[in-house]
């Protein structure tokens, strides 16, 4: 089974986050996409809403889409959410899956910052979101990975065929997003947020609890 992972506090989950994921499902052909909401990001500050509450609104996201999933090993986590720790145990747990860590452009840059970031390789494959007209300059580091490394559907099918459950690098182009979870943050305490930033369910839920205020 093709399982793509999107990893990420999720504070707010809106479309910016799901139409990509979707996209990227279509376009690999990927059997399941799962969402897994962080508890302590190492990039990023300290969410706003609390792990429960964003764990909760992943999942109600969930139950729209049949081919998505919530995966909870982050969120239980109390130490910083480290890609390879939870790639090592999502490869045990899933030896003879294909897993697919999917990641903007921007993290893609920054991946050698990350916490023994190499290993990833042996761990799983990159999906790599793409903006329509952005890539990186040619004498790019990243960019000569990438290079290194490029994959696509038939890449993935032959890797499949062979046994090899990491290396390769997707790079997939999406439809640019206009939405910002910083600026959904503002729009919803400011009671500004456009209908289609996210799902009802997830509008509603924030309402509900009155989050974000």
């Amino acid at each position: 089974m093709n399982i793509g992972l999107l990893g990420g506090t999720f504070d707010p989950i809106h479309y910016g986050h799901i139409t990509p994921l979707l996209e990227v499902q279509q376009a690999l052909g990927l059997d399941q996409v799962w969402l897994m909401p962080n508890n302590i990001p190492p990039h990023k500050p300290q969410p706003m809403c609390s792990s429960a509450h964003r764990l909760q609104m992943a999942r109600l996201v969930c139950q729209q889409y049949p081919q998505m999933q919530v995966c909870d090993i982050e969120i239980k986590r109390s130490s910083p959410s480290y890609s390879v720790v939870t790639l090592e145990r999502l490869r045990a747990a899933h030896p003879n899956d294909q897993l697919l860590f999917i990641m903007g452009m921007d993290s893609f840059i920054n991946l050698s910052s990350w916490h023994q970031w190499q290993q990833l390789f042996e761990l799983c494959h990159l999906v790599v979101c793409q903006r329509p007209g952005w890539q990186l300059a040619n004498d790019s580091p990243m960019q000569q990975l990438l290079e290194q490394r490029r994959g696509d559907k038939t890449s993935l099918a032959i890797a499949t065929e062979r046994g090899q459950y990491g290396g390769l690098i997707l790079p997939v182009a999406i439809t640019e997003q206009p939405y910002s979870s910083t600026q959904i943050r503002k729009q919803l305490a400011n009671n500004t947020l456009p209908a289609d930033a996210m799902p009802k369910v997830v509008r509603d839920y924030i309402t509900e609890h009155q989050l974000y205020r």
